[in-house]
């Protein structure tokens, strides 16, 4: 459970009320779409692009402080997350592991040089008490026979960290893949990235001493595109349950978690839902909250936005309120990590 006592330290009594109105608000919706977390049985694992954390280079920020609270209450959620979009300052996600606790930790790339890096960081954060870090990780490099198109390394370097859970030993690659555009020779690249990646990762699966697991911003338009069989052509598999849109928009599946696992490992929770994206815009910074943050954000982007009323409100909920949380919704999956069962069969 996340610490709320710098809650109580802020003046304002209305932004203290509304922080912890929303926050019981947001608790609520977690524990209606979200199974809990158990010590021993499963493993709740997601991936969250959060935008722009938090750099401010777009100028529709900074984030202020219930952002941070927010944040932390839905990875808390969670016993391992993947995070993308980490800027290269990591205040801000200092900030969020502050308001965790010490019983959790994170671990994280340095940040990618060049155009298409962004300054960006891959993450993992998770839970100690349920999750340990079993001392790999690594940033994937491609051999010179391996580079992509225009003899390129990754955009963004992917990261491969060892964990272990209950009788569940997992390796977690996090990536963010190149965009480009959605036609020739961008679109191209982006493909032959995905492709890349899940050969590389799938190659390494093969030895099966540990479980791997691909999960991220893969910028896959639709279950059917060419985004889509380059993750699978590998052999790596998506359980129909984490077929979902993630953007606010809901009409593109950019993220995934898709596994190549040792066999009978991959077993899905037994809760009704076990996979999903959680939608937090239900709950904070809601659709009809216009008037409530108005005064937070840049008065120029405002005036940008055009006198009209309805096109301030369309900034607040197609821009303005993104930089806050994000572009995309968390993608999680229910999985479990007790075999002991199964060992002890083996013994009789």
């Amino acid at each position: 459970m996340p610490f709320y006592y710098k809650i109580g330290w802020i003046r304002n009594k209305k932004e203290r009320s509304r922080i912890a109105s929303n926050l019981i608000a947001l608790r609520k919706h977690l524990k209606k779409e979200i199974p809990r977390r158990t010590v021993n049985d499963t493993l709740l694992l997601a991936t969250w692009n959060i935008r722009d954390f938090d750099s401010n280079k777009f100028k529709h920020g900074p984030r202020i402080r219930e952002s941070y609270f927010y944040i932390a209450e839905i990875i808390s959620a969670f016993d391992i997350i993947a995070l993308q979009e980490i800027n290269k300052n990591l205040k801000a996600i200092r900030r969020v592991m502050g308001i965790l606790g010490s019983n959790w930790q994170y671990i994280t790339t340095d940040v990618t040089e060049g155009r298409s890096g962004n300054k960006e960081r891959m993450t993992f954060v998770y839970d100690r008490n349920k999750v340990s870090f079993q001392n790999i990780a690594g940033e994937i490099v491609l051999p010179e026979t391996k580079l992509i198109a225009g003899k390129r390394q990754f955009a963004r370097t992917p990261y491969l960290v060892a964990f272990q859970s209950g009788w569940f030993k997992f390796m977690l690659c996090t990536i963010h893949i190149y965009y480009g555009g959605k036609a020739g020779e961008k679109f191209e690249r982006r493909v032959k990235e995905i492709k890349q990646i899940s050969k590389f990762i799938s190659k390494r699966a093969d030895d099966k001493e540990y479980n791997y697991v691909l999960l991220g911003d893969f910028n896959i338009v639709t279950p059917d595109c060419d985004t889509m069989y380059a993750l699978k052509g590998s052999g790596f598999k998506i359980p129909n349950e984490l077929k979902h849109p993630t953007n606010i928009a809901e009409d593109m599946f950019y993220d995934q978690i898709a596994f190549k696992t040792r066999p009978g490992e991959l077993r899905l929770g037994a809760s009704d839902k076990n996979a999903g994206v959680f939608r937090y815009y239900k709950s904070v910074f809601k659709n009809d909250e216009y008037n409530v943050y108005r005064k937070y954000m840049d008065s120029t982007k405002l005036t940008s936005a055009g006198k009209a009323k309805s096109k301030k409100v369309k900034y607040y909920t197609n821009t303005w309120r993104t930089f806050q949380m994000s572009d995309h919704y968390p993608l999680w999956v229910e999985l479990k990590i007790d075999f002991s069962k199964d060992y002890l069969k083996k013994l009789m």
